[in-house]
């Protein structure tokens, strides 16, 4: 071959031979990574796209998850683009299409989260800057563009027979040449066939991997393993996998101080006939004390409540009253038990921050608690969730009757908690009706979300008959657990609260989430009719 031959040839054939075995690894890799993400949220029962959408600070991406068709659509397509462009990257079949689909999707994901300046804001799995996996990936699959070693794939045999059935193939296999094959030779049918047919198999055993990968993952058990249980009597380990990988984030932390309120004060409601006990005004969002006390429900992780403990000492518990009220928050729900920093921080600090006092633990400790609490100045009693609950379950009503006429007899507002809605529906029954109702309140489309007694980790196992029972009842309703202990993002927890009847939800916040979820919670008000917007509800506002 002459050297302008040979020039002529380079040029035309950028890449052959050995070179495009690392050009088909990366095809299979990137093919690999989306069949898996599109066949882990597949198999995921509820999953929905909805809190990453809703998590981005720009409106387009908000929008989508504002609307179960725009929701319903982005994840089916979501899914199923992310299983057919694997796929058709791993077995090379419309490669370049697909890596064009590839390269939309991934860009979408980028643009929904950018890591740009500042704190990353959504979900993140470190601090970048600029430049994250998904972009990287999206430059990858330009890659696979450019150059789809398409010889390796059954584009090869698709497309071969398609173009030799149409007689426009020549006699010298192109493709064979350009895989580093066989050299530039007559080739008869048969000849073609077997070497195109072997390239194009080279994403086979891929795929055959990738399969049994998703069968191990997805907990297939060895005949030794099955043994082991037999043996042990445990029927496997009990460990659940997380589909996700955190770097180490090194990072400057910003606390969101009031000067970033985007308003002044959250709107307000009451609680109360003003006849028999009084009028309470509350703000429509309340700060849950779960996390000052110290009781963080965070699934198995068992050395939270102490770290939470440690965090919120004596001058952070002040810190967090005071922010509260200046963002306009004026009521805080908290067991007896921190009574004495309530009064004292109105003592030391001149706080003017009301409390309501959830009266639980044993029910023999009930009548006691609550006057615990009205002694120590309380707004108003309930009888906690779980204490109600298990009131419920041993028979004890006549508990319900006392508990209500003690507090009423104080001239405050009582109230009965739930988590589970039978124990609303028993008091009904029984004509025990409160002053407000405190039930649980959230939608079950998280991942932890498994409706498992013996785990932390789902507080409102029906949703859909506890937004049922609460549209048909007068008396206001406040609703708790909205964002199912810090599982789901606040912003889709308070609108499904408030769009499906809560007149206030009660939120435990950290001092340096205050601001945030009271910007969040003014704006979920203020598209609601009664607050100037245009969005109705299912039960109108009672408070």
């Amino acid at each position: 071959m002459s050297q302008s031959e040979s020039s002529s040839a380079s040029s035309a054939n950028p890449v052959a031979g050995w070179q495009l075995i690392p050009l088909l690894l990366l095809r299979l890799a990137v093919g690999w990574h989306f069949l898996y993400e599109g066949l882990s949220k597949l198999s995921t029962p509820d999953w929905t796209a909805e809190g990453y959408l809703a998590a981005s600070k720009y409106g387009f991406f908000q929008w989508l998850a504002e609307s179960e068709g725009r929701l319903g659509l982005v994840n089916f397509l979501n899914v199923w683009g992310l299983i057919l462009i694997g796929a058709c990257l791993m077995l090379g079949l419309l490669t370049r299409f697909s890596a064009v689909m590839g390269m939309a999707l991934l860009a979408l994901y980028y643009l929904a989260h950018p890591p740009l300046f500042g704190s990353p804001v959504g979900p993140a799995e470190g601090s970048y800057l600029l430049v994250n996996k998904n972009l990287i990936e999206l430059f990858a699959l330009a890659v696979v563009f450019a150059y789809p070693a398409t010889a390796f794939g059954l584009d090869a045999v698709v497309f071969g027979w398609w173009k030799l059935g149409r007689g426009r193939m020549t006699k010298t296999d192109t493709g064979a040449v350009e895989a580093g094959l066989a050299g530039p030779v007559v080739v008869t049918h048969s000849v073609l066939a077997r070497r195109r047919l072997l390239a194009a198999m080279a994403g086979l055993p891929f795929v055959g991997v990738f399969v049994l990968a998703v069968l191990k993952k997805r907990g297939f058990e060895s005949h030794e393993e099955k043994n082991l249980a037999a043996t042990t009597g445990e029927s496997g380990t009990g460990l659940e996998e997380v589909d996700a990988t955190s770097g180490a984030t090194v990072k400057r932390f910003e606390f969101v101080g009031p000067e970033k309120l985007k308003q002044t004060g959250l709107p307000m409601g009451t609680i109360g006939d003003g006849k028999v006990v009084k009028k309470v005004e509350l703000s429509r969002m309340i700060l849950g004390g779960n996390l000052i006390g110290g009781w963080a429900h965070a699934r198995d992780l068992i050395y939270v409540s102490k770290l939470v403990k440690a965090y919120h000492h004596r001058g952070k518990i002040f810190e967090t009253l005071a922010l509260a009220e200046q963002c306009g928050v004026n009521t805080i729900l908290t067991n007896p038990i921190l009574c004495e920093f309530i009064t004292d921080y109105w003592k030391e600090e001149g706080g003017k921050i009301q409390f309501i006092s959830d009266c639980g633990g044993s029910p023999d400790k009930l009548i006691a608690n609550i006057k615990l609490s009205i002694d120590n100045g309380a707004a108003a009693c309930y009888v906690q969730g779980g204490t109600a609950d298990r009131m419920v379950r041993e028979g004890k009503f006549d508990l319900f009757e006392e508990a209500l006429e003690v507090i009423r007899e104080a001239g405050i507002p009582a109230g009965i908690g739930a988590h589970k809605i039978g124990t609303i529906q028993a008091c009904v029954e029984r004509e025990y009706l409160p002053d407000f109702w405190m039930k649980t309140l959230h939608h079950n489309k998280y991942w932890s979300a498994t409706p498992t007694e013996e785990k932390d980790n789902i507080w409102c196992e029906n949703s859909e008959e506890t937004i049922a029972l609460m549209n048909t009842r007068p008396e206001p309703w406040i609703a708790f657990k909205t964002l199912a202990a810090g599982a789901i993002p606040p912003k889709v927890g308070f609108k499904y609260a408030f769009k499906n009847g809560a007149d206030f939800i009660c939120v435990g916040m950290y001092d340096f989430q205050i601001v945030e979820d009271v910007n969040l919670a003014a704006e979920e008000l203020a598209a609601f009719e009664r607050f100037g917007g245009t969005q109705t509800r299912v039960r109108p506002w009672i408070a």
